[in-house]
């Protein structure tokens, strides 16, 4: 969420007339990740402080944004805590257009995210994830996972250049396994639908221990539940290093994680299987966008790279754990796998 859009005052404050969201009295730019333009608005409308999310899209366009937040609509619908665009009065539209880019409007969650989370953070985690899951069956839309596979075979050619020997030789061999592992019979045969596929700490907020939302769907695509899970489970149940370590497997939030998922949706047989290789994609996935992200920067007015060493360590480890993995057969096992 860094600037790369300066959206002036005014322009801010007519989108949130047209949008029947009272007078705009603060607009300020939002740090951190490196996707999209955000700021947070506050207005007052009949007396009452309303606080909103207004995001600029720097990469996506008109025609992919309506998958992002009808998805959105539909799980909010459900009873699922995500942000809730916003439609403007005279038609009933949901995305914008500031400066000739598309833009949206979302009510801002309350909470904070947890980025030193504990196992009963981390049971919410894989509660709501397999809620969601279940929510969106039904979802009409369909729009592929944009950073999948056919993403990893056109970007890993480009990063190589940048990279050492070894990790080059890491990154060519680890997609040539997924490909393997993509034409495989138990990989087509994994549950699939919309998913949020980048749902990281940040992208999550809890107040007083209860998990208040999920946000940033700016990712999401239908692809494999699993590969959902397998994300969450890299970030929320990996020690990082402001815990003293950095990339290495902590089993009592993962089997937590895990477990409360399956109290919801019960892991598949081939998702067993493969759920060692799907958290090796996980992790790949990531090192590869942050690799992609470092050498080849945007200009924006605040941002904030992340360092793409820490999935290259993910990786590894998912790889080291892989093999000596055994095929899963139970819900106790798909939790040591992890």
């Amino acid at each position: 969420m860094a600037v790369y859009t300066e959206v002036a005052f005014a322009e801010a404050a007519a989108l949130l007339h047209a949008l029947n969201l009272g007078n705009l009295t603060d607009l300020q730019g939002i740090k951190g990740g490196i996707e999209n333009t955000n700021y947070f608005v506050t207005s007052e409308r009949d007396g009452a402080t309303l606080q909103h999310v207004l995001t600029v899209f720097e990469r996506l366009g008109f025609e992919q944004l309506p998958f992002y937040l009808h998805l959105m609509k539909h799980l909010a619908a459900k009873g699922i805590p995500v942000p809730d665009p916003a439609a403007a009065t005279a038609n009933g539209g949901i995305l914008h257009t500031i400066q000739g880019k598309p833009a949206a409007v979302v009510d801002r969650l309350r909470g904070h995210s947890e980025l030193q989370p504990t196992k009963a953070h981390c049971e919410a985690v894989g509660a709501m994830l397999a809620r969601m899951h279940l929510a969106g069956r039904d979802f009409e839309l369909t729009q592929p996972n944009l950073r999948g596979l056919p993403w990893w075979n056109e970007t890993v050619p480009v990063v190589v250049p940048f990279l050492d020997p070894a990790q080059a030789d890491l990154i060519r061999s680890e997609l040539a396994y997924q490909n393997h592992v993509a034409a495989m019979p138990a990989y087509m045969a994994l549950p699939r639908g919309p998913i949020h596929a980048d749902l990281f700490r940040d992208n999550v907020m809890f107040e007083g221990g209860e998990l208040t939302g999920l946000f940033d769907f700016y990712f999401a695509g239908c692809d494999t539940f699993l590969f959902d899970l397998a994300v969450c489970l890299n970030d929320w149940c990996v020690l990082h290093s402001t815990d003293g370590n950095d990339g290495s497997h902590d089993p009592t939030r993962a089997h937590a994680m895990l477990a409360a998922y399956q109290s919801v949706r019960t892991l598949t047989g081939p998702e067993r299987q493969l759920l060692p290789a799907m958290l090796r994609a996980g992790a790949f996935r990531f090192w590869i966008s942050r690799l992609w992200d470092l050498h080849l920067p945007r200009e924006a007015a605040m941002l904030q790279a992340h360092d793409p060493n820490h999935f290259e360590r993910v990786l590894r480890t998912r790889i080291k754990q892989a093999g000596t993995a055994t095929v899963l057969t139970s819900r106790q096992e798909a939790c040591a796998a992890a």
